[in-house]
């Protein structure tokens, strides 16, 4: 266990963790999202006459006309792409600052050759999540080479274990704020379905009230339905390429992780023959 601690100071240079406390990404998107749907869609100037209870002039106008709901998609969409920006730069801090294949690449040809002076160097160089599992890792390997006490199945339970650890340690940082965007796959659509639901609302409202006068009334209904499932499901659209995106980041990350465990403890195994 104290040999994985060794591994800890290199998250020092790590760089961006992430933003662990994302309310506060949804709160002043939500801020955004409202003052952009109230001042900028809702300007006079976008509705004839500079009348805000009339028709619309331009495309922000209609937009305006899907009422509140549109507010909270914009609010929606706005935190996804803050989401997007933010897993960008940690999942890039987290990837090193190396080609993350040549450096699986070389790092497993160094622990091969059992020149871990070479592959500390490497990890050293490269930093981030993925360095510090592997410093971690070797930091056991040269641990228990020293250790008499241990059976050699033992030792490569310990490697393993180091390895495991330290991935756990990592995989926090590189999840972070997924679950959030994940869930605003589906919020968006059924906020979408929620602000239709409300738009049909007001149509049948003025159908049935029946004559020419409730025409725009009718109009204004079917408006507010149609831009709200046009607006959330953009906002799906965009959340879900968000998180398809840096999941399979995350899961390169991972995949590599394994490669080079399954090869450190690998080459112990093949190094030493005793029982």
């Amino acid at each position: 266990m104290a040999t994985t601690q060794k591994a800890a100071p290199a998250k020092k240079n790590s760089g961006f963790g992430g933003i662990k406390q994302a309310w506060i990404i949804l709160v002043i998107c939500c801020l955004a999202g409202y003052g952009v749907w109230y001042f900028v869609m809702g300007d006079p100037s976008n509705f004839v006459g500079g009348d805000r209870s009339g028709h619309p002039a331009n495309l922000l106008g209609t937009v305006y006309k899907g009422g509140f709901v549109v507010g909270l998609i914009l609010t929606l969409l706005f935190t996804v792409i803050c989401l997007g920006i933010e897993r960008y730069f940690a999942i890039k801090s987290a990837s090193g600052k190396i080609n993350l294949a040549k450096f699986t690449a070389d790092v497993k040809a160094a622990i091969k050759a059992q020149d871990f002076t070479k592959a500390k160097d490497l990890c050293n160089k490269m930093q981030g999540s993925v360095a510090n599992v592997v410093l971690a890792s070797i930091n056991m390997y040269e641990s228990v080479e020293n250790d008499s006490t241990l059976k050699k199945a033992a030792k490569i339970a310990k490697i393993q274990q180091a390895h495991e650890e330290a991935t756990q340690l990592e995989m926090p940082t590189l999840q972070m704020n997924m679950p959030m965007v994940a869930t605003i796959v589906s919020l968006g659509t059924l906020t979408a379905l929620f602000g239709t639901v409300l738009g049909m609302i007001g149509s049948f409202q003025a159908l049935s009230a029946g004559g020419g006068a409730d025409s725009m009334a009718l109009s204004a209904g079917i408006s507010e339905a149609l831009v709200n499932t046009a607006s959330g499901i953009a906002t799906s659209w965009v959340a879900t390429v968000v998180y398809n995106f840096f999941s399979n980041k995350i899961d390169k990350l991972t995949y590599a992780l394994d490669e080079i465990g399954y090869t450190i403890a690998a080459t112990y195994d093949s190094n030493h023959t005793e029982a």
